[in-house]
């Protein structure tokens, strides 16, 4: 995986582009509209990070897309013109390195938008160069996607040209001198894949680092047929976040997100299932079965999940207690935009039949004045950054 060394001390702080900075409005932010956050929102407010003191940012996917979290992608090559421009972007790049800072973004090779052209030649020409990019099952209608999403059409990445597309189009990024990328869905496409994609990665960009999320959570076991782990029925039973699930990535990528401390972090302090002891004693069970090597980046919350802050009513001990812990770990940490304020949430995202999520996506506030915990955040932060050293 060659040095990649730089992201055992990261302290990255993820942004939501729309979410965070450039609006002008907060109105209808709980409809999955664009509300205006831009990357030229992020540039206006870095001082803000500066002053977090933060070493790494985790971009939301910036190319262009059919919806405001820029998941549901319609161009690999492009910067979506609501998050702003190719100079945009480079600008932001080339604020974070003059601050001896690092940039990783999301990127997305399983799945891309149904409006995407490529999809949309593949289904409307039975004879299109395309067709054999997706997963067909009854052309035109019936197809494989991200797990029931059919505006999500499944890339088919055994197919060399698809392949050779997606995996270029992470080329191109990393050229412009993004860090790495958190890695969407790695459970759909196949290990091949990702040894390839690695593989290719590595030879031109050695320093890059490659996060992968592995999560099953809300998967139906109907959905499996679109995932690519190994025993899937097993590990789907175990689970959303179980240890083989994540160690199934060694070799392959240089780490996942890891939800099994999430989850253990909610079961000790928000849930109540577990007591210091039995904590304690499964987090060493867990880091005990990964090579030293292999990142396990820590995080209390993110977009796709409650904020941590909501689930314990926004008991401010409960919060810190947990940040704390999650600063005591010696892997790459993760704060959440706004988990620093903390964030009001509404409702459970689990509430809602659709887009639920967008509750765990409140527009950032900027002029918020009780700095109690951003000030014991940058303490812990400053702490750390001290024993790096």
């Amino acid at each position: 995986m060659k040095n990649k060394n730089w992201f055992k001390n990261a302290i990255i702080y993820q942004i939501l582009i729309d979410r965070f900075a450039g609006f002008k409005t907060i109105k209808d932010w709980d409809k999955p509209n664009f509300i205006g956050g831009n990357i030229k929102g992020i540039i206006s407010n870095f001082d803000y990070l500066l002053d977090l003191g933060v070493n790494t940012i985790w971009l939301s996917p910036f190319y262009e897309t059919s919806e405001y979290h820029g998941y549901h992608i319609t161009d690999f090559y492009k910067v979506d013109p609501h998050f702003g421009t190719i100079d945009d972007l480079k600008s932001l790049i080339k604020k974070v390195h003059d601050n001896n800072m690092r940039i990783i973004t999301d990127f997305v090779p399983n799945h891309c938008s149904n409006i995407h052209p490529f999809f949309k030649d593949a289904q409307e020409n039975k004879e299109s160069d395309y067709r054999d990019w997706f997963y067909f099952n009854n052309w035109p209608e019936n197809y494989l996607c991200f797990l029931s999403v059919k505006q999500l059409p499944k890339i088919n990445l055994e197919n060399k040209k698809a392949r050779d597309y997606i995996i270029n189009s992470a080329k191109h990024w990393l050229s412009l001198g993004i860090d790495g990328y958190r890695l969407d869905h790695v459970i759909g496409p196949s290990h091949r894949f990702w040894k390839k994609f690695s593989r290719e990665i590595k030879d031109i960009f050695p320093n890059s680092v490659l996060i992968g999320e592995a999560w099953l959570q809300g998967i139906k076991f109907n959905e499996l047929k679109t995932v690519n782990i190994k025993n899937k029925n097993l590990k789907w039973l175990f689970g959303s976040s179980p240890d083989f699930l994540l160690k199934e990535y060694v070799k392959e990528l240089d780490g996942v997100l890891d939800f099994k401390f999430q989850e253990l972090i909610r079961d000790y302090i928000v849930r109540e299932k577990i007591n210091k002891n039995k904590f304690l004693k499964q987090m060493k069970k867990h880091y005990k079965r990964f090579p030293e090597n292999y990142f396990l980046a820590a995080f209390i919350d993110n977009h796709d999940m409650d904020r941590f802050s909501y689930e314990c009513n926004y008991d401010l001990n409960k919060i810190k207690n947990a940040i704390k812990i999650q600063f005591s770990i010696n892997q790459p940490v993760i704060i959440y935009y706004g988990d620093e304020i903390p964030l009001k949430q509404n409702k459970s995202i689990w509430e809602y039949t659709s887009h639920g999520d967008i509750q765990a996506r409140y527009p950032m506030i900027w002029n918020y004045k009780n700095k109690e915990l951003f000030n014991f955040l940058k303490k812990l932060i400053q702490d750390k950054n001290k024993n790096n050293i």
